[in-house]
């Protein structure tokens, strides 16, 4: 059913000539059924859209990077050869707040601070599920920066303002949410599904203590994802979970969009989305200037290695999540950032250095080109030395980028691929335990004098 609807909304000319118009000098990749397409992949006629349409292709996904030929790209790049061919980049912020009308508040906001910038040339669109992309053309900023090519920054600038617009939102984010809210920090609480002592934080002022509601427990400006290569959906493409539109919405109106809106029989196209014409230069220099000059402070979470408990037991291939299962079939692209979550992922679920670098080794053998053996045992040396578990990068884009990610039903109630295999293993566990009555004490003793029978009867 959901086939029939992608290719009836991708038939539209409307629709094909917007996905194209967004993919120039981009890298594309298409997502399938159950799968992604080979990278690199490029865009360059309406009739290629439908075609791939026809082919059971649900959605669109295009690089933040602009490339002087993105079908030249290749994973083995250095970053001097990629910093070659890199026309420039956009910056595509990713906010999600786990519940669309904080997504919203979060949005609206952000908007009002880069206008405060004197950036009027951001633009924005539903994400097709809970959140928003606000977009800045690469057009908008200066060509260099510190005396270094603005094309060459990437990620880091990306990175740098995203750190810096998150440490302007946050306050401003707090009590919006608390005004929409009523004050009721029990509302924040079931809407998050985050208990009311992590949603709470003590600040001093003037002396004194002040409890204040901590958005950083639930509000997501995607800042590790801004990475080489990374994609993000594009305008007029499907979201597979919610099977809405990531529709462009009016700057103006956020506060007001409605999901409705994203319903493919809805979709209107009078909203533009990374809009390059008519762009003054250079009104995004004070926001890449004052992130490179403030230093923001990056979130805890992305420099500290976390402690992690491991299971008593080593947890089967079998209970392992979709994304890992497909990334051991073998792949085209991606095989270091790949490797790299795979081996604190196998460290996690407990198994040992031996089990691990036998599985590396078989799942290499089965790239189309396999990684260097010296480049894999460089990684397992790391390992080896590694003392505490630490977890994979959480799910969301990371795994779509690395095209891998085919959610099950299960998928929808964990955040992290580790978690995933833990609490299969959990449950797993208890539901042997239920299927086994517990035996009374006569019971007990009945099977020990059955045991010794049996033992005198085989002597």
């Amino acid at each position: 059913m959901f086939l029939s609807k992608t290719l009836k909304f991708y038939k539209r000319i409307e629709v094909r000539k917007a996905i194209l118009e967004q993919a120039k000098d981009k890298e594309v990749a298409i997502h399938f059924k159950d799968f992604f397409g080979k990278r690199p992949d490029a865009l360059f006629y309406e009739a290629d859209i439908l075609e791939l349409a026809k082919k059971k292709a649900t959605s669109f996904h295009c690089s933040e990077e602009l490339w002087t030929n993105p079908l030249s790209i290749s994973s083995d790049m250095r970053a001097t050869e990629l910093n070659a061919i890199r026309k420039g980049w956009d910056l595509i912020l990713d906010i999600d707040c786990y519940h669309f009308a904080y997504s919203k508040i979060a949005a609206h906001l952000l908007i009002k601070i880069l206008k405060e910038h004197e950036i009027n040339s951001v633009t924005c669109k539903f994400s097709g599920n809970k959140g928003f992309h606000l977009a800045v053309p690469f057009e908008a900023f200066p060509e260099t920066v510190n005396n270094k090519p603005t094309k060459e920054l990437f990620p880091d600038a990306p990175r740098r303002i995203a750190y810096y617009l998150r440490d302007i939102l946050k306050p401003k984010l707090e009590k919006a949410i608390m005004k929409f809210e009523k004050k009721d920090i029990n509302n924040v609480s079931k809407r998050t599904n985050i208990p009311i002592n992590k949603l709470i934080q003590i600040r001093k002022e003037n002396n004194e203590e002040i409890r204040m509601l901590d958005v950083e427990s639930f509000l997501e400006i995607d800042t590790v994802l801004i990475a080489p290569r990374h994609l993000y959906r594009m305008p007029y493409s499907f979201h597979e979970k919610s099977e809405l539109v990531s529709v462009p919405v009016s700057i103006d109106r956020i506060l007001k969009f409605s999901k409705e809106e994203a319903k493919p029989e809805n979709v209107k196209f009078d909203v533009p989305f990374l809009e390059r014409k008519n762009v003054k230069k250079g009104e995004a220099s004070t926001l890449i200037i004052n992130a490179f000059d403030t230093h923001p402070k990056e979130p805890i979470q992305n420099t500290e290695k976390k402690h992690f408990d491991l299971p008593e037991k080593a947890v089967p291939e079998d209970l392992f999540p979709p994304c890992m299962k497909n990334a051991l079939r073998g792949l085209e692209d991606g095989k270091k950032r790949t490797l790299f979550t795979m081996i604190n992922f196998f460290k996690g679920v407990n198994w040992e250095f031996d089990a691990i670098e036998q599985k590396i080794k078989d799942w290499n053998i089965k790239n189309p080109e396999p990684l260097r053996e010296v480049y894999l045992k460089g990684q397992l040396s790391q390992l080896r030395k590694q003392k505490e578990a630490i977890p994979p990068h959480n799910c969301k884009s990371y795994y779509e980028d690395l095209r891998i990610c085919t959610p099950d039903n299960f998928c929808s109630r964990i955040r992290n691929p580790l978690q995933y295999a833990v609490l299969k293993q959990k449950m797993n566990t208890e539901q042997k335990s239920k299927g086994r009555p517990k035996l009374t004490e006569e019971q007990k003793e009945m099977r020990r004098k059955y045991r010794e029978k049996i033992k005198k009867t085989n002597q």
